[in-house]
């Protein structure tokens, strides 16, 4: 459990500037994080108790620890639309865990439940800047987070689901030999 959450808090978001055509020096950066197929590999690898427990810790860490999270840490985390993405993450695990239930995992089963389980963390992400929303009274405030942290990355977190399906094979081999 300790590893994984030491697996989760190194995937930290990954930034790649690729630099505009002709040259200019303007720089475009792609929002990628690594701890979204992180934690569905660990999920599909481990059981989801497991796995619940190691992103606890890293939730712990990042509060009241050491900042961990994209943009730090601290109790103070709480208060950004960032935390309940991360909240999110909880179904997103549940969700994925349907497939360890199955007996055979193939790539249908997988692009469903991993777009449904990417579906509900945004939901809960969502629902986590709706709360905000109705504590500060910001209505371009939620519409601006909706943008920057639900539309504007579900595509990105949609299009990881791929790398992920090269993978699926030896997981299902390496849960046969247990």
């Amino acid at each position: 459990m300790s590893l994984q959450s030491l697996v989760i808090t190194s995937m930290l978001p990954v930034f790649l500037p690729l630099p505009f055509v002709y040259k200019s020096s303007n720089n475009y950066e792609i929002p990628i994080t690594w701890q979204i197929p992180t934690i569905i590999l660990l999920t599909l690898i481990f059981h989801k108790k497991v796995v619940f427990r190691a992103f606890s810790i890293y939730l712990i860490l990042g509060l009241f620890i050491f900042p961990v999270f994209h943009q730090g840490g601290s109790i103070g985390y709480l208060l950004t639309p960032n935390f309940g993405y991360l909240l999110g993450s909880y179904p997103l695990i549940k969700i994925i865990d349907n497939l360890n239930n199955r007996n055979k995992i193939n790539v249908g089963n997988f692009l469903k439940n991993g777009l449904l389980a990417i579906g509900a963390m945004h939901l809960t992400g969502i629902f986590y800047n709706l709360i905000q929303f109705i504590s500060y009274g910001e209505f371009n405030l939620f519409l601006y987070n909706l943008g920057k942290y639900s539309l504007g990355k579900i595509g990105y977190h949609f299009l990881m689901l791929f790398p992920l399906l090269l993978l699926i094979k030896p997981i299902e081999l390496l849960k046969r030999r247990k």
